[in-house]
């Protein structure tokens, strides 16, 4: 299974894209962003509880609301390329400097009675400690990296990460994780609106469908993020930074 990085048949939704492109996506303080390295990685919500099989939302597969197929396809769109590639993402931006920023869906409480009205509506609860709170073994937290916990789909609206950005000076953010079309593009669109320099990796985030993965990013697309692939992203960071490929890499202790 491999990502779709062409979207051809929503090129023409949005008649306001060009005017757009130049504001949002051809930003040289992006560059600058990454050269001072006030650039992160942000990876949301690769956890048990919605990203695998037998677990929190799929822990009973027939009764999840997702369609088998849509399953199929989700977890082998994770497997194939989304996984590897966060991780992927994940070593370029340690062996530069940069932070990595991990969010989950995770309560305050063991009952979780802290959870936003969406969360207890959808009966999405990973308490403190729990298999569902734990992030995927390829892609978790290292060392000192920063984990943010929420109870909604926007990170912005539910916690300080704001504050915490804004403290560290980063300004432009990579985003990856799931589902695009929910918890990704929630946070895409309010780091926008908030003034960070946002590029969402296309091929390093999915959701149930091919349809909902393509309609989304098109519309994220020069309106509220630049869209990279993890090659791309990657050879960018790295050049940006002196650095002559992938193989320049300092040793990350898992």
């Amino acid at each position: 299974m491999k990502a779709k990085t062409e979207n051809s048949e929503f090129e023409n939704l949005d008649p306001l894209q060009e005017s757009y492109r130049e504001t949002i996506a051809n930003v040289p303080e992006r560059m600058d962003a990454i050269r001072r390295q006030h650039a992160a990685l942000l990876c949301i919500d690769m956890q048990y509880l919605d990203a695998a099989p037998g677990y929190g939302v799929f822990a009973d597969a027939a009764s999840s609301g997702v369609p088998p197929e849509a399953q199929k396809y989700y977890f082998g769109s994770l497997d194939d390329y989304v996984l590897p590639n966060v991780r992927r993402l994940q070593d370029c931006f340690r062996n530069n400097g940069l932070e990595v920023i991990h969010t989950r869906i995770q309560s305050l409480t063991r009952d979780g009675r802290d959870r936003s009205p969406g969360h207890k509506r959808l009966g999405l609860h990973a308490a403190p400690g729990s298999k569902e709170a734990e992030f995927l073994v390829e892609i978790a937290p290292q060392g000192d990296e920063l984990i943010i916990n929420k109870t909604a789909s926007g990170v912005f609206t539910s916690t300080n990460l704001e504050f915490i950005l804004r403290n560290m000076g980063i300004d432009a953010l990579f985003v990856t994780g799931v589902y695009t079309n929910e918890c990704v593009s929630t946070t895409v669109r309010d780091a926008s609106d908030l003034g960070f320099l946002v590029t969402i990796i296309d091929d390093a985030c999915t959701t149930v469908t091919q349809e909902l993965q393509d309609f989304t990013i098109a519309v994220l697309k020069d309106r509220y993020a630049r869209v990279l692939s993890t090659d791309a992203a990657v050879q960018e960071i790295n050049s940006q930074l002196g650095r002559k490929g992938e193989e320049a890499r300092v040793t990350v202790t898992d």
